[in-house]
């Protein structure tokens, strides 16, 4: 709550994406992404970055986010130190993708594409174990798309 006396949880889950426009950043969000599907969720993240970008989002489209994705990687950068908008409860910032070599399992180098991701949470609602079991799926989803593809209901 405003006053920090209670903890309200939303019934929807409203994803923000920072988004780089002439009058600054902004962060519009996607709400209800549970609710949508996939080319939905694209759709609605074209029309937000095109009504940042232009400078004509709605400020009810910059209310109620959740957490926030900012993708740190497409204006060059590898880390960062996200920070998290009030009232959300977590923010993710995206590294660009750098080919790195890492050591494979017979120990020899090789070539891998690596992107770092930065998390910073509200440990009044979420814990540091569940930001890296998230973490954890997401790549290996990120590294087995199919499977993604098979686990939406």
């Amino acid at each position: 709550s405003e006053d920090e006396s209670e903890i309200l949880y939303q019934g929807t889950c409203n994803i923000g994406m920072a988004v780089d426009s002439a009058s600054g950043l902004m962060v519009p969000n996607v709400k209800g992404v549970e609710r949508l599907s996939i080319l939905e969720i694209a759709r609605e993240v074209g029309r937000l970055t095109e009504a940042a970008r232009s400078g004509r989002v709605a400020q009810a489209d910059l209310k109620g986010g959740t957490l926030s994705i900012s993708n740190i990687g497409a204006l060059g950068g590898t880390y960062a130190a996200p920070i998290i908008n009030q009232p959300e409860v977590a923010i993710v910032a995206l590294g660009r993708t750098q080919r790195l070599p890492r050591f494979d399992s017979e120990g020899n180098v090789c070539a891998r594409d690596i992107m770092t991701i930065t998390w910073a949470g509200d440990h009044r609602i979420i814990d540091g174990g569940t930001i890296a079991r998230f973490s954890n799926l997401w790549k290996h989803y990120l590294e087995h798309p199919d499977e993604m593809l098979l686990s939406l209901s």
